[in-house]
Parts: structure tokens; sequence; C-alpha cells
């Protein structure tokens, strides 16, 4: 009987996937963001070092945080087997595992930002459970023991025996199923923010018009608009905050004269500044796609920096998600006359859930990074001496400014055309700056001037798009920009770490006789 592992390892995966959704059950019930799993999950990812975590996002996307959600799940199944194990030595044995598990939820549970002590609630209910069902699923197999060990009893899993830990088992799987899935229902907070949201109205903004001499007409450039759908999206929360409008306020605090603390009301009655603003991640590579222009509605932050009156010292301004993510903004950049806003409002609807509603910053020119804070809940002013922010722990530069950066996007790469004229295009940034020029080159030769759409500012991307004349075979066409200081976009290739990528972007393509 001891020698047979299997019953013993699925009880102790069934105990543990018990706990688990006993677990999530009483976070969902208490409204709680974040269940212990993915409590452990965002911890590990605040403690993944900077070159890693660039890894993941370029080899994975946006599938980065189901990847990693779903190896906590896998290692966690892995060492509830092994609880199941231990208990067929000493029955005091899994509680070790059930402990160091326990302790390291409890852990990640209470670094996240506003945690208290009712939300280790989930956690020991989870590790009560653990014990409870363990203990239930394993008894029919002790008693089989005691009786081998007692001559009285076949070494082997009798009928009775396996009968007795099927019915366990299948009951405690109903009702772990049952607690998921009302946990589930219960845990319906974000479709209720969906619909608050669905029938917000913004007195103030406009909707999203797209001027006429943006675009240059060629098929299978980036929409100049990136709809809200196709918007890139790169955070470090595993679920995102859904925040009631009616529960949102900022606190502005720090180097500052007086304090404020305004709410959501207080802020959208406020007069609206609303922008064209381009924003990309410093995470994109060169040609990447992590980049999108939008419509802009909200309140201008510089406004808001002179009510409090800030310090003459201060140099930067620390911003804090709902989640606890951080980043530092040079105060420069928020006061010097550019939209900066506490944006309300994305291509004329209410921002997106997954885009920082109800509240999000925008500054143009910087990257997201040590700006676009989703989800905002907190300015101190202070100075980047006295500070370290989220991704500046991790290696990446201080103030973060956009680098003029340019990609083909027409054709394909890998496409076949016909040889002869040949139609190129795609787009070009360099916001806070502004594009004065584009220019393409075939296989290595001259560079010549390409079309450049119009923009209405620029804090905002242009298109471009340029004829040149191939012969039939294989070639490669180069992009590279100029902005409005005269200054050309290099060609010396960086890695997007520590402050953005750098290098022209190249396609291949394959001209054909016709």
């Amino acid at each position: 009987m001891r020698t047979s592992r299997g019953p013993w390892l699925l009880a102790g995966v069934a105990a543990g996937v018990a706990g688990l959704a006993t677990s999530y059950f009483v976070a969902m019930a208490m409204t709680i963001r974040e269940s212990p799993v993915v409590a452990v999950a965002e911890l590990v990812i605040r403690l993944t070092p900077g070159a890693v975590a660039e890894w993941a996002i370029e080899l994975l996307g946006t599938a980065d945080k189901p990847f990693l959600v779903a190896m906590v799940l896998l290692i966690t199944l892995g060492l509830f087997a092994y609880a199941g194990r231990l208990a067929a030595r000493a029955w005091w044995a899994p509680a070790i595992v059930y402990g160091a598990l326990a302790a390291f939820g409890a852990v990640a549970v209470m670094v996240q930002r506003g945690a208290a002590a009712a939300d280790l609630l989930p956690v020991a209910v989870g590790f009560v459970t653990w014990l409870i069902t363990l203990s239930l699923l394993t008894e029919p197999m002790r008693r089989a023991v005691a009786a081998e060990q007692a001559g009285t009893a076949e070494p082997t899993l009798g009928a009775s025996t396996r009968r007795s830990v099927l019915i366990r088992g299948a009951v405690i799987t109903t009702v772990a199923a049952t607690a998921a899935v009302v946990g589930q229902v219960v845990g319906r907070g974000r479709r209720h923010v969906e619909e608050t949201r669905r029938l917000l109205r913004l007195n103030g903004t406009t909707p999203a018009v797209v001027p006429a001499e943006v675009r240059v007409g060629v098929e299978g450039v980036s929409p100049w608009m990136t709809p809200n759908a196709d918007f890139y999206r790169i955070h470090t929360a595993i679920v995102v905050p859904t925040i009631e409008p009616v529960n949102w306020q900022l606190r502005i605090h720090g180097m500052v004269d007086r304090e404020l603390v305004i709410s959501y009301e207080e802020l959208v009655a406020r007069r609206f500044t609303e922008s064209w603003i381009t924003l990309n991640c410093v995470s994109n590579p060169v040609g990447g796609p992590l980049i999108g222009n939008a419509w802009w509605s909200g309140v201008r932050i510089a406004d808001l920096l002179a009510e409090v009156g800030v310090h003459p010292d201060a140099d930067a301004v620390l911003q804090t998600s709902e989640d606890g993510w951080t980043c530092g903004t040079p105060l420069a950049a928020m006061t010097d006359g550019r939209d900066a806003l506490l944006a309300v409002a994305m291509n004329g609807e209410p921002l997106p859930i997954d885009h920082g509603f109800p509240v999000r910053t925008i500054v143009p020119g910087l990257y997201g990074y040590v700006s676009a804070t989703k989800w905002v809940v907190d300015y101190e002013v202070t100075r980047f001496d006295r500070i370290e922010a989220y991704w500046t722990q991790r290696g990446w530069g201080e103030r973060g400014p956009v680098k003029m950066s340019s990609r083909v996007e027409v054709p394909r790469s890998g496409a076949e055309v016909l040889a002869g004229e040949v139609r190129v295009g795609g787009t070009a940034w360099a916001q806070h700056t502004g594009i004065r020029a584009v220019e393409v080159a075939v296989d290595g030769g001259a560079w010549q001037p390409a079309e450049v759409g119009g923009a209405p500012s620029d804090d905002t991307w242009v298109q471009w798009a340029a004829t040149v004349t191939v012969e039939p075979g294989d070639h490669v066409v180069r992009v590279r920009a100029i902005d409005k200081t005269g200054r050309v976009q290099t060609g010396v290739e960086q890695d997007v770490l520590p402050d953005g990528a750098t290098g022209w972007h190249a396609r291949d393509f394959t001209a054909t006789k016709a």
C-alpha cells in the first residue's frame, strides 16, 4: 500500500485544488482584487529582473501574464502532489508544505498596495481547506495501511477503499468546482464597473474625428487613429484594477504648499483639454507594434500642480497606480505647456478598463514607463534623487524621453510585388518634437525623400509613403526620419534596455516579372 504512490499523489492534488477554489471564493466574496494565486504571480513579476521581464515580453507578448499564472499553478500542483506523497509517510508532513505555500501566499498578498490584515483570510481558508480535505481523502487509505500492517488485509487497495476514496474525491471536486464558479459569479465587480463605464456620459468631450490630411493613401499602413481595441496594452497587473468612478480619488502631496485630494466628480467638472497624442512603450523594438495614436480627453495636470504650489526645488512626480505600480515623471514635462493630461476618455469614449478607467496619466514625449500611469491614484511631488520607481529599480533609464523612430509597414516582410514602380509606406514619430521628413533607401542605395502625411500637432506620429523602382529579384527597403530640429534618426542599433531601441527599420520583399 505504501509503495502505491498514485492514490496519494492524486489525493494531494485534489486537496490542493480544493484549497485554491475556496481561497478564490473567499477573495471574490470579499471583493479583494487579487486572489492569492494572482498575488503570487504579481510578486514574481515585481522580483523579476528588468532584462528577464523584457525577454518575456518580447517572446510572449500579451500572453506573458497568462503564461506566468499557468506556471505558478503548475508548480503549485507539483507541490500539492508532493504533499500527498508525504502524507503516505506521516500525517503531519503535508502541513509543512502547506504552511510554506501559505506563508509565501501571505507575503505576496501583504506586499500589495493597500493590503490589510483582512486580505489574509483567503490564504487562511485555503490552508485550512488543504489540511481538512487531504485528511478526508487519505483517511480510507490510512485505515487500509493500518489493516495491512496488522495482517488483517491484503497489501493492495481493496474495492471498498477505492470506492470510499473515489466518492470522497468526487464530492470534494464538486464542492471545489462549485466554489470556483460561485466565486466567479460573486466576483462580478468588473462587469459592474464595465456597465458603469458604458452608461457614463462625459460632458465636455467630443468625438474623435481624424483629419483628412494625415492619410497618405497606402493600403496596409497602420490607421492613423488606433482603435481602442487594437491599442497596445503593457502593464504589470495580473488582474487589472476595477474602480467605480464614485470611489476614485487622486491625492497630490509631497513638496507642495498645500495638499489636494480630488474626486472623479470634481475632476470631470473641470474644463477638458483634448489632444491627439501618440503613446509608445520603451519595450518596443525597432519596427515593433507597441505604439498607438488616440484622441485623449482630460484635465491638464499643470493646472492642478499650479493649485497646490510646487516647491521650486522639486523636479519629479512619483505616480502610483491603484495596483501599486509606480513611475517617476519629470516635473518639467508636466508643466512646460505640453498637453500632459489626467485623461478620462480615449477616442471619444470613457477609458476602457484595460487602459486605466476611470483616470490615467498621459504625457506627450515620454515613454509610458515613466509617465502613462493607468488607474492613477497618487501624485507625490518630489525629487529624482529621493525616489526609485518600478522600472528604474530594474535597470531602466530615469527620465524616458521618446526616441525618434520610423518603420516600414508596406510591403510586408517576405511579400511578393510586381517589378517596376512599387509603393512603400509606414509611420514615423518623434513626439513633442515632430517629424519634418522621412527618407527611404533600397538595397543600401541612396536615400530618397518620402511623402509625409499631415499632423495636427508634434505629439502624434505621421504616415509616410514613397514610390521606388525595383528590378525582379529580392530587395530590402529601409527607412529613417528627420525631426523638426533637423536631427537625423540614427542607424546605430541599440536594444530597448535601458531607455529605448534605436536603428533603421527594414523590410525584405521580392519583385517578380509581370
